[in-house]
């Protein structure tokens, strides 16, 4: 169960970090999935579960990146200073909520530091991270489980899959639900100004970085005194 009634299926994937400057967000030409091919979708993620051993499970791209979703994973060196980050902004014993990061989530869990860790994601194939994934579509914004609290997360680290401000506003609405106070946000410097109006963040001189180049700059922003700006 939910908070909101969950609309139609969206048949256009917006999990992993989606590169798209134009996106409107409109799905109204979108066509509806057949029942055989959601039918082979969710085969195909059964298959690919199966695939990720144990000792690979946490591993940063023990999931495939899947272009056709648009997802670009951190590199594991930004994967790893991002997760140090959040776990000091936490604090010992702290929640964090990874709101469509799941490379920091999974450093998160290599780490194996004393943190409750949520991912919170588009893409079901992470379903294979049992109670700490969360069923996340930014279009419903606040349609979360019943027993997600507000403001039960110490820090909330945030990239939303799309650089629009559309997408931006709608997870600044869940990440303002879900944190206590602390923001990371890493998405494009394109959106610096809409960071900041949006969400109180300021631009930290670390610069992302991801397993494959990407064309945009990337920055990382945040509302709280960082280790990223040194």
């Amino acid at each position: 169960m939910c908070r909101c009634q969950q609309s139609t299926p969206h048949n256009q994937v917006r999990s992993g970090r989606s590169r798209t400057m134009n996106d409107s967000d409109s799905d109204d030409d979108v066509p509806q999935l057949s029942a055989s091919t959601l039918a082979a979708l969710q085969e195909f993620y059964a298959e690919t579960n199966e695939q990720v051993t144990p000792e690979q499970k946490f591993s940063v791209g023990a999931v495939e990146e899947d272009w056709r979703m648009s997802q670009f994973w951190y590199s594991d060196d930004t994967a790893r200073r991002l997760a140090e980050e959040v776990v000091q902004a936490a604090g010992e014993g702290g929640r964090i909520a990874c709101l469509s990061a799941p490379s920091v989530y999974q450093k998160l869990k290599q780490l194996d530091a004393n943190t409750q860790v949520t991912l919170l994601e588009f893409d079901r194939r992470f379903s294979i991270y049992g109670d700490e994934f969360v069923f996340y579509d930014y279009s419903n914004p606040l349609c979360l489980p019943e027993n997600m609290a507000p403001q039960s997360f110490d820090v909330v680290i945030a990239d939303p899959p799309y650089l629009s401000h559309e997408c931006l506003s709608k997870v600044a609405l869940t990440t303002k639900f879900l944190t206590k106070g602390k923001v990371l946000l890493c998405t494009g410097a394109i959106m610096q100004e809409d960071a900041e109006k949006l969400l109180g963040l300021k631009m930290c001189s670390f610069l992302p970085k991801h397993t494959h180049n990407l064309a945009n700059e990337f920055r990382c922003y945040v509302n709280y005194p960082s280790g990223l700006d040194s």
